[in-house]
């Protein structure tokens, strides 16, 4: 067992909780092959119903990856799992998936589809059509677009970076806004 699945198995902690999730990956996983393929994510309502939730899907598979194990689906996730704050900080373990740091790296790219490590003005339009939809006009998107940018772009390069977006999000309960509890 690598060092990541051993840090990960310290979050969920219980072998029942791995058991509850092979049986939602196997229940996904309607042609038993042990493998997901993206279109087997549809079954997820929550993921269904998402606007984002093609990008979301997305994140589960690597550049050219057309199947995902049960060891890929565990990991993605993880990053969903409510951070544990009793825990003790142990600086010769890695950082856990599901810490602030991580999530806003999750969610960081979810926007950054091109993965050139900023959010362009485009990225973040076509992300805040998907999820607005026809709520608002084109201008109105634009203008979110263009002043969300102003706001975050500390060093004035018409994007964003990594550490604009974690400092855009600071007052943010990240871990609220992105933990799932899927093992209930």
């Amino acid at each position: 067992m690598n060092l990541w699945f051993s840090c990960f198995l310290f979050i969920i902690v219980t072998p029942a909780h791995i058991v509850r999730l092979y049986d939602r990956f196997e229940a996904l996983d309607k042609e038993k092959t042990g493998h997901l393929r993206p279109q087997d994510f549809g079954a997820i309502n929550r993921l269904a119903m998402n606007p984002i939730g093609d990008r979301i899907i997305g994140a589960f598979f690597s550049p050219g990856q057309e199947t995902v194990d049960f060891h890929s689906f565990v990991r993605i996730l993880a990053h969903f799992r409510p951070a544990d704050e009793k825990r003790p900080k142990d600086p010769s373990m890695p950082e856990p998936v599901n810490s602030r740091t991580s999530k806003l790296k999750f969610a960081f790219q979810l926007y950054d589809q091109d993965k050139d490590g900023k959010i362009s003005r485009a990225e973040l339009l076509q992300v805040l059509r998907s999820m607005l939809e026809m709520q608002v006009t084109e201008e109105q998107l634009e203008s979110i677009a263009d002043r969300t940018i102003q706001e975050a772009d500390l060093d004035k390069d018409d994007a964003i970076s990594f550490e604009e977006f974690r400092k855009s999000l600071e007052k943010v309960n990240i871990d609220h806004k992105m933990s799932i509890r899927f093992l209930r």
